[in-house]
Protein backbone atom coordinates (compact mmCIF):
# COMPACT_ATOMS: atom_id res chain seq x y z
CA UNK A 1 0.00 0.00 0.00
CA UNK A 2 3.02 2.31 -0.09
CA UNK A 3 1.93 3.20 -3.66
CA UNK A 4 -0.82 5.37 -2.16
CA UNK A 5 -0.11 9.11 -2.21
CA UNK A 6 -2.20 11.64 -0.28
CA UNK A 7 -2.09 15.22 -1.59
CA UNK A 8 -2.93 17.32 1.47
CA UNK A 9 -1.82 20.05 3.85
CA UNK A 10 -1.47 19.63 7.57
CA UNK A 11 -4.15 22.02 8.85
CA UNK A 12 -6.88 20.76 6.50
CA UNK A 13 -9.60 19.06 8.52
CA UNK A 14 -10.78 16.96 5.57
CA UNK A 15 -7.17 15.85 5.11
CA UNK A 16 -7.14 14.87 8.78
CA UNK A 17 -10.16 12.67 8.10
CA UNK A 18 -8.25 10.96 5.27
CA UNK A 19 -5.09 10.58 7.36
CA UNK A 20 -7.08 8.97 10.16
CA UNK A 21 -8.84 6.63 7.72
CA UNK A 22 -5.45 5.49 6.41
CA UNK A 23 -4.36 4.92 10.00
CA UNK A 24 -7.51 2.93 10.79
CA UNK A 25 -6.65 0.56 7.94
CA UNK A 26 -3.06 0.31 9.19
CA UNK A 27 -1.66 1.54 5.88
CA UNK A 28 1.67 2.96 4.84
CA UNK A 29 1.28 5.96 2.55
CA UNK A 30 3.18 8.85 1.08
CA UNK A 31 2.23 12.49 1.49
CA UNK A 32 2.59 15.48 -0.83
CA UNK A 33 2.12 18.88 0.78
CA UNK A 34 -0.04 21.07 -1.48
CA UNK A 35 -0.84 24.79 -1.17
CA UNK A 36 -4.00 25.60 0.82
CA UNK A 37 -5.10 28.12 -1.83
CA UNK A 38 -5.00 28.34 -5.62
CA UNK A 39 -3.01 28.11 -7.78
CA UNK A 40 -1.96 24.50 -7.25
CA UNK A 41 0.28 23.92 -10.28
CA UNK A 42 1.45 20.44 -9.27
CA UNK A 43 -2.02 19.18 -8.40
CA UNK A 44 -3.98 20.51 -11.39
CA UNK A 45 -2.30 18.17 -13.93
CA UNK A 46 -3.60 15.24 -11.90
CA UNK A 47 -7.12 16.50 -11.20
CA UNK A 48 -7.90 18.63 -14.24
CA UNK A 49 -8.92 21.59 -12.12
CA UNK A 50 -10.52 20.00 -9.06
CA UNK A 51 -8.71 21.83 -6.28
CA UNK A 52 -10.19 20.69 -3.00
CA UNK A 53 -8.21 18.88 -0.34
CA UNK A 54 -7.36 16.03 -0.03
CA UNK A 55 -6.80 13.95 -3.16
CA UNK A 56 -5.65 10.31 -3.15
CA UNK A 57 -3.40 8.97 -5.90
CA UNK A 58 -2.31 5.50 -6.95
CA UNK A 59 -0.29 5.74 -10.15
CA UNK A 60 -2.53 7.28 -12.82
CA UNK A 61 -5.75 6.97 -10.76
CA UNK A 62 -6.90 9.94 -8.69
CA UNK A 63 -9.73 9.90 -6.13
CA UNK A 64 -11.43 13.14 -5.13
CA UNK A 65 -13.53 13.74 -1.97
CA UNK A 66 -13.00 11.94 1.33
CA UNK A 67 -16.26 9.99 1.02
CA UNK A 68 -15.07 8.35 -2.18
CA UNK A 69 -11.57 7.93 -0.73
CA UNK A 70 -13.20 6.11 2.20
CA UNK A 71 -15.01 3.74 -0.16
CA UNK A 72 -11.87 3.05 -2.19
CA UNK A 73 -9.85 2.24 0.92
CA UNK A 74 -12.69 -0.01 2.11
CA UNK A 75 -12.71 -1.83 -1.24
CA UNK A 76 -8.97 -2.48 -0.98
CA UNK A 77 -8.86 -3.28 2.74
CA UNK A 78 -12.28 -4.51 3.91
CA UNK A 79 -11.22 -5.18 7.49
CA UNK A 80 -11.49 -3.48 9.86
CA UNK A 81 -14.60 -1.99 8.32
CA UNK A 82 -15.80 1.58 8.67
CA UNK A 83 -19.25 0.47 7.47
CA UNK A 84 -20.54 -2.06 10.04
CA UNK A 85 -23.85 -3.63 9.03
CA UNK A 86 -25.47 -2.75 12.35
CA UNK A 87 -25.30 1.00 11.61
CA UNK A 88 -25.85 0.95 7.82
CA UNK A 89 -27.81 3.99 6.66
CA UNK A 90 -27.57 5.86 9.94
CA UNK A 91 -23.80 6.22 9.54
CA UNK A 92 -24.11 7.74 6.06
CA UNK A 93 -26.88 10.12 7.13
CA UNK A 94 -24.85 11.26 10.13
CA UNK A 95 -21.81 11.73 7.91
CA UNK A 96 -23.71 14.08 5.61
CA UNK A 97 -24.92 16.14 8.57
CA UNK A 98 -21.40 16.38 10.05
CA UNK A 99 -19.73 17.42 6.81
CA UNK A 100 -22.34 19.98 5.83
CA UNK A 101 -24.56 21.33 8.60
CA UNK A 102 -21.93 20.96 11.33
CA UNK A 103 -18.79 21.64 9.33
CA UNK A 104 -19.77 24.89 7.63
CA UNK A 105 -20.51 26.99 10.76
CA UNK A 106 -17.60 25.33 12.57
CA UNK A 107 -15.21 26.41 9.82
CA UNK A 108 -16.57 29.96 9.84
CA UNK A 109 -16.23 30.15 13.61
CA UNK A 110 -12.72 28.69 13.96
CA UNK A 111 -11.22 30.40 10.92
CA UNK A 112 -12.91 33.68 11.86
CA UNK A 113 -11.48 33.63 15.38
CA UNK A 114 -8.11 32.84 13.85
CA UNK A 115 -8.45 35.28 10.96
CA UNK A 116 -5.24 37.16 11.79
CA UNK A 117 -3.30 33.89 11.70
CA UNK A 118 -4.70 32.25 8.57
CA UNK A 119 -2.64 32.09 5.34
CA UNK A 120 -2.85 35.31 3.35
CA UNK A 121 -5.65 35.19 0.81
CA UNK A 122 -7.40 32.15 2.35
CA UNK A 123 -10.75 33.86 2.98
CA UNK A 124 -10.75 35.38 -0.51
CA UNK A 125 -9.88 32.00 -2.02
CA UNK A 126 -12.72 30.20 -0.24
CA UNK A 127 -15.20 32.90 -1.22
CA UNK A 128 -14.07 32.62 -4.85
CA UNK A 129 -14.50 28.83 -4.69
CA UNK A 130 -18.19 29.35 -3.85
CA UNK A 131 -18.72 32.23 -6.28
CA UNK A 132 -18.94 34.85 -3.53
CA UNK A 133 -17.28 38.27 -3.24
CA UNK A 134 -14.19 38.55 -1.00
CA UNK A 135 -15.23 39.26 2.62
CA UNK A 136 -13.73 42.00 4.77
CA UNK A 137 -11.74 40.97 7.84
CA UNK A 138 -14.35 42.62 10.02
CA UNK A 139 -17.11 40.61 8.33
CA UNK A 140 -15.16 37.40 8.97
CA UNK A 141 -14.82 38.26 12.68
CA UNK A 142 -18.52 39.08 13.02
CA UNK A 143 -19.44 35.84 11.23
CA UNK A 144 -17.29 33.87 13.68
CA UNK A 145 -19.42 34.83 16.67
CA UNK A 146 -22.66 34.42 14.74
CA UNK A 147 -21.67 30.87 13.78
CA UNK A 148 -20.56 29.99 17.31
CA UNK A 149 -24.23 30.21 18.26
CA UNK A 150 -25.02 27.72 15.46
CA UNK A 151 -22.42 25.14 16.45
CA UNK A 152 -23.12 25.02 20.20
CA UNK A 153 -26.43 23.12 19.92
CA UNK A 154 -24.88 20.74 17.38
CA UNK A 155 -21.99 20.00 19.72
CA UNK A 156 -24.59 19.05 22.33
CA UNK A 157 -26.15 16.62 19.83
CA UNK A 158 -22.83 14.80 19.64
CA UNK A 159 -22.52 14.80 23.41
CA UNK A 160 -26.05 13.43 23.76
CA UNK A 161 -25.20 10.50 21.48
CA UNK A 162 -22.38 9.56 23.86
CA UNK A 163 -24.27 10.17 27.09
CA UNK A 164 -25.03 6.45 27.59
CA UNK A 165 -21.28 5.67 27.74
CA UNK A 166 -21.08 4.09 24.29
CA UNK A 167 -17.49 4.41 23.01
CA UNK A 168 -18.44 5.63 19.53
CA UNK A 169 -21.30 7.64 18.05
CA UNK A 170 -23.41 4.68 16.90
CA UNK A 171 -22.18 1.88 19.11
CA UNK A 172 -19.24 -0.22 20.19
CA UNK A 173 -17.07 0.24 17.08
CA UNK A 174 -16.18 3.30 15.01
CA UNK A 175 -18.03 3.81 11.73
CA UNK A 176 -17.65 6.35 8.94
CA UNK A 177 -19.77 8.84 10.93
CA UNK A 178 -17.14 8.92 13.69
CA UNK A 179 -14.47 9.93 11.18
CA UNK A 180 -16.75 12.58 9.65
CA UNK A 181 -17.67 14.13 12.99
CA UNK A 182 -14.16 13.81 14.41
CA UNK A 183 -12.49 15.84 11.68
CA UNK A 184 -14.85 18.74 12.45
CA UNK A 185 -14.10 18.49 16.17
CA UNK A 186 -10.36 18.24 15.38
CA UNK A 187 -10.58 21.57 13.55
CA UNK A 188 -11.39 23.35 16.81
CA UNK A 189 -7.74 23.22 17.75
CA UNK A 190 -7.55 26.34 15.62
CA UNK A 191 -4.59 27.60 13.65
CA UNK A 192 -3.11 29.52 16.58
CA UNK A 193 -6.06 30.24 18.84
CA UNK A 194 -7.34 27.05 20.51
CA UNK A 195 -11.14 26.90 20.29
CA UNK A 196 -11.63 23.61 22.12
CA UNK A 197 -13.12 25.24 25.23
CA UNK A 198 -16.55 24.76 23.62
CA UNK A 199 -16.20 21.04 24.47
CA UNK A 200 -15.37 21.60 28.16
CA UNK A 201 -18.95 20.94 29.38
CA UNK A 202 -18.92 17.48 27.74
CA UNK A 203 -16.31 15.09 29.21
CA UNK A 204 -17.69 12.06 27.35
CA UNK A 205 -17.43 13.91 24.06
CA UNK A 206 -13.84 14.85 24.87
CA UNK A 207 -13.09 11.21 25.73
CA UNK A 208 -14.53 10.12 22.35
CA UNK A 209 -12.40 12.76 20.62
CA UNK A 210 -9.28 11.43 22.34
CA UNK A 211 -10.18 7.82 21.44
CA UNK A 212 -10.47 8.77 17.80
CA UNK A 213 -7.13 10.61 17.90
CA UNK A 214 -5.34 7.48 19.15
CA UNK A 215 -6.16 5.72 15.85
CA UNK A 216 -3.26 7.65 14.35
CA UNK A 217 -2.23 8.16 10.75
CA UNK A 218 -0.59 4.87 9.85
CA UNK A 219 2.93 5.07 8.41
CA UNK A 220 3.55 8.37 6.60
CA UNK A 221 6.47 9.22 4.36
CA UNK A 222 6.58 12.68 2.76
CA UNK A 223 7.70 13.02 -0.86
CA UNK A 224 8.11 15.79 -3.40
CA UNK A 225 5.22 16.60 -5.74
CA UNK A 226 7.42 15.86 -8.76
CA UNK A 227 7.68 12.24 -7.63
CA UNK A 228 3.90 11.93 -7.67
CA UNK A 229 3.68 13.52 -11.12
CA UNK A 230 6.36 11.18 -12.45
CA UNK A 231 4.51 8.14 -11.11
CA UNK A 232 1.31 9.24 -12.82
CA UNK A 233 3.20 9.79 -16.06
CA UNK A 234 4.79 6.33 -15.91
CA UNK A 235 1.51 4.52 -15.19
CA UNK A 236 -1.80 3.83 -16.92
CA UNK A 237 -5.20 4.00 -15.24
CA UNK A 238 -6.30 0.69 -13.73
CA UNK A 239 -8.83 -1.41 -15.66
CA UNK A 240 -12.19 -0.35 -14.23
CA UNK A 241 -14.93 -2.54 -12.79
CA UNK A 242 -17.95 -3.07 -15.08
CA UNK A 243 -20.03 0.09 -15.26
CA UNK A 244 -23.67 0.19 -14.18
CA UNK A 245 -25.05 3.45 -15.58
CA UNK A 246 -28.43 4.65 -14.36
CA UNK A 247 -31.16 6.12 -16.53
CA UNK A 248 -29.89 9.27 -18.26
CA UNK A 249 -26.25 8.72 -17.23
CA UNK A 250 -23.41 9.22 -19.69
CA UNK A 251 -22.05 5.88 -20.89
CA UNK A 252 -18.40 4.79 -20.91
CA UNK A 253 -16.70 6.37 -23.91
CA UNK A 254 -18.94 9.45 -23.89
CA UNK A 255 -17.64 12.81 -22.74
CA UNK A 256 -18.84 14.46 -19.55
CA UNK A 257 -17.83 17.11 -17.06
CA UNK A 258 -18.10 17.02 -13.26
CA UNK A 259 -17.91 19.56 -10.43
CA UNK A 260 -18.91 19.82 -6.76
CA UNK A 261 -22.59 20.71 -6.48
CA UNK A 262 -22.19 23.42 -3.81
CA UNK A 263 -21.60 26.34 -6.20
CA UNK A 264 -18.00 25.41 -7.02
CA UNK A 265 -17.02 26.74 -10.44
CA UNK A 266 -14.32 24.27 -11.41
CA UNK A 267 -15.54 21.73 -13.97
CA UNK A 268 -13.38 18.70 -14.78
CA UNK A 269 -13.96 17.32 -18.28
CA UNK A 270 -13.04 13.98 -19.82
CA UNK A 271 -14.19 10.69 -21.29
CA UNK A 272 -16.29 8.50 -19.00
CA UNK A 273 -14.23 5.48 -17.97
CA UNK A 274 -16.54 4.11 -15.28
CA UNK A 275 -19.91 4.98 -13.81
CA UNK A 276 -22.34 3.47 -11.32
CA UNK A 277 -24.70 4.77 -8.64
CA UNK A 278 -21.83 5.85 -6.36
CA UNK A 279 -18.99 6.93 -8.64
CA UNK A 280 -18.05 8.47 -11.98
CA UNK A 281 -14.49 8.35 -13.33
CA UNK A 282 -13.23 10.49 -16.21
CA UNK A 283 -10.24 9.79 -18.44
CA UNK A 284 -8.19 12.91 -19.06
CA UNK A 285 -5.14 13.77 -21.10
CA UNK A 286 -2.60 16.19 -19.68
CA UNK A 287 0.77 17.16 -21.19
CA UNK A 288 2.48 16.81 -17.80
CA UNK A 289 1.21 13.38 -16.74
CA UNK A 290 -0.34 11.80 -19.85
CA UNK A 291 -3.55 9.80 -19.33
CA UNK A 292 -5.11 9.83 -15.86
CA UNK A 293 -8.45 8.67 -14.44
CA UNK A 294 -10.09 11.12 -12.05
CA UNK A 295 -12.71 9.53 -9.78
CA UNK A 296 -15.60 11.46 -8.21
CA UNK A 297 -18.50 10.46 -5.97
CA UNK A 298 -21.99 10.92 -7.39
CA UNK A 299 -23.59 12.31 -4.24
CA UNK A 300 -22.70 15.98 -3.82
CA UNK A 301 -21.47 16.39 -7.41
CA UNK A 302 -22.99 17.63 -10.67
CA UNK A 303 -22.31 16.10 -14.05
CA UNK A 304 -23.18 17.18 -17.59
CA UNK A 305 -22.88 15.55 -21.00
CA UNK A 306 -20.37 17.26 -23.27
CA UNK A 307 -21.69 17.41 -26.81
CA UNK A 308 -18.95 17.48 -29.42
Amino acid sequence: MSDLILHHYDFSNFAEKARLMLGFKGLAWRGVEIPPIAPKPKLTPLTGGYRRTPVLQDGADIWCDTNLIARELERRVPSPTRYPAATAGADEALTRWAEQQFMRPSALYVSGINTDHMPEGLHEDRARLHGLPPPSIEAVRVAAIRNLHLVRPQIKWLADMLADNRPYLLGAVPCIADFAAYHVVWFYRGRYIDCRAVFDPYPKLRAWRDRMATIGHGTRNDIDADVALAEARAAEPAIPRPSQPQEGDPKPGERARVRPADNAKDWVEGEVLFIDAREIALLRQDPTVGTVAVHFPRLGYDWRHVRL
